[in-house]
């Protein structure tokens, strides 16, 4: 009698023979990760000698210039190419007019950076929420957020960084008509060769809390659903990349990744452009928080989601993790 397994046939392709060891599973392997794709945020406050930790986000700092500068030093030397700063002024108006104050803390980062680690390239964001006392990502007029009043604003905030020395603008506001404004106003000063990576699709998420907590800039009424994007809509999605393209955006962005995979997918098979995706502070938080519970190996956790990130299509990965992620890729 011929037993079970002589009987069974042969089989052509057996998927574990390049499952068999580190160096075959390397060899065979899809998606990549590399540190000069991830950007490392910052927050940048007045001050010398400040490094203080966000409670929401373990390993996150409020850093001053000098700070800034050590942080961004340190996180070249692991591999890391580009940093993304955000600002913490001392004073805040209606208006948010410490975002374009030459002397402001990312303008002075911008500058002591590129003086003493000259290969980074620095991205600032440009918004008005950790400027504005109300919180709010534009001009409030009768209650509303006012697109065009604020876009005057953000011209001024990315001329400024321009004029800082920034590699690259970023807004993160997703008032209508930014892209195109602050395009013209940087042509028109002679910032022609400065880069915009917009916030293209930018998300009303519940993820963002402790990014507000770290930057100060949660909202004192109301909420940014008039010009953050519903999490429902993903077709809206590239209508508003599109948009930012035609206004000429050099680089697109989705915020926040892992809960938009599926739109960064949509975003780089429509476009083919350079797309990033930012893993926001919440997403972080929550692998710190289990962690520190116990619950899940950090680092597996943490190289499992930004790989998620980059294999649905993301050339950049905005993180707080990136110089984690990229002493374990050395």
């Amino acid at each position: 009698m011929t037993s079970r397994s002589q009987a069974r046939l042969p089989l052509t392709h057996r998927l574990r023979r390049l499952r068999r060891s580190a160096a075959m599973r390397a060899l065979v392997r899809e998606t990549r990760l590399s540190p000069d794709m991830l950007m490392l945020p910052l927050f940048v406050c007045a001050g010398e000698g400040v490094r203080r930790e966000v409670p929401s986000m373990p390993g996150v700092f409020n850093l001053s210039v000098d700070e800034a500068v050590r942080e961004t030093a340190a996180a070249r030397a692991d591999g890391i190419r580009s940093v993304l700063l955000f600002g913490l002024p001392e004073q805040k108006d209606d208006i948010g007019s410490a975002a374009y104050d030459p002397e402001a803390p990312v303008q002075a980062a911008v500058r002591a950076i590129k003086r003493d680690v000259a290969d980074v390239l620095v991205v600032t964001d440009v918004c008005l929420c950790e400027y504005t006392e109300h919180g709010h990502c534009g001009i409030l007029i009768d209650g509303d957020i006012a697109n065009d009043p604020s876009v005057d604003q953000l011209v001024k905030v990315a001329v400024s960084h321009a004029a800082a020395g920034a590699d690259i603008v970023a807004p993160s506001d997703m008032m209508d008509g930014r892209v195109g404004a602050i395009r013209g106003a940087l042509d028109e000063r002679g910032f022609e060769q400065i880069a915009i990576m917009s916030y293209a699709a930018k998300y009303c998420s519940a993820f963002y809390g402790p990014f507000r907590d770290a930057a100060g800039s949660t909202p004192k009424f109301g909420d940014r659903r008039s010009h953050q994007m519903d999490p429902a809509n993903a077709r809206e999605a590239l209508r508003e990349v599109a948009q930012d393209i035609e206004e000429g955006a050099d680089l697109v962005m989705v915020k926040p990744a892992v809960a938009y995979l599926d739109v960064i997918r949509e975003v780089k098979d429509t476009f083919g452009y350079p797309t990033a995706a930012y893993h926001v502070s919440g997403e972080y938080a929550m692998l710190k928080a289990a962690a520190r519970n116990g619950w899940i190996d950090e680092s597996r956790a943490m190289m499992e989601t930004l790989t998620s990130i980059r294999r649905a299509g993301a050339d950049i990965v905005i993180t707080y993790y990136a110089r984690d992620a990229a002493r374990l890729l050395a």
